[in-house]
């Protein structure tokens, strides 16, 4: 059986054994004016710290319907999300969400708007962050990541085959917001995995 780069390839996980320094074991304790239990290299004196990884997208929109992106990959894999992903080194949040937004369906034209969500997800280890964005050529061209893009009516989003709660819940905000006729900004925490 052939492998695919996509089946082979996987995000490393967050607990580390050996120094990216040096190679040695790493040791966990807590270093001299620290406060918290770290993965630290006895030998050379790295500290490695392990700090919440940042996804961002958008809330985009196409003449009162809303984009979502059909996720290729694990986790959640055939369910439905917003264009979002982890923020690169070197980008602003805007930046990535931008990014994201054309990786995942290739959208054609997209104005960035303001910040609508921010969304610790502290078991996790990430904190999500969402833009509103109107769209502004609606020609969708999805990359790798996503089976297809599709523009839904509002009364017709698939709430039942969404990816996370992150998402199932900006998407309850917006909605809301979007029938009062007056967007704000949404700050709150989400006690699960994903």
């Amino acid at each position: 059986m052939t492998t695919k780069p996509s089946d082979f390839y996987f995000p490393n996980p967050r607990s580390l054994h050996y120094c990216t320094q040096c190679a040695n074991p790493l040791a966990r304790i807590i270093p001299p004016d620290d406060n918290r239990v770290r993965d630290v290299c006895l030998q050379c004196g790295s500290v490695h710290y392990q700090n919440p990884r940042n996804v961002v997208g958008v809330i985009p929109i196409w003449e009162n319907k809303i984009l979502l992106c059909k996720r290729a990959i694990e986790p959640r894999y055939n369910t439905w999300t917003l264009p979002a992903g982890f923020m690169e080194l070197k980008e602003t949040s805007a930046e990535g969400a931008l990014r994201e937004a054309d990786e995942e369906a290739g959208i054609a034209g997209i104005e960035l708007g303001p910040l609508f969500s921010v969304i610790d997800v502290p078991s996790a280890g990430q904190v999500h962050i969402f833009y509103l964005a109107t769209i502004t050529q609606p020609e969708l061209n999805p990359g790798p990541e996503s089976l297809e893009a599709r523009y839904f009516e509002f009364d017709a989003i698939p709430w039942d085959n969404l990816s996370f709660r992150t998402v199932s819940t900006t998407l309850e905000h917006y909605l809301a917001d979007a029938k009062k006729g007056q967007f704000s900004i949404h700050y709150y925490s989400l006690d699960e995995n994903h």
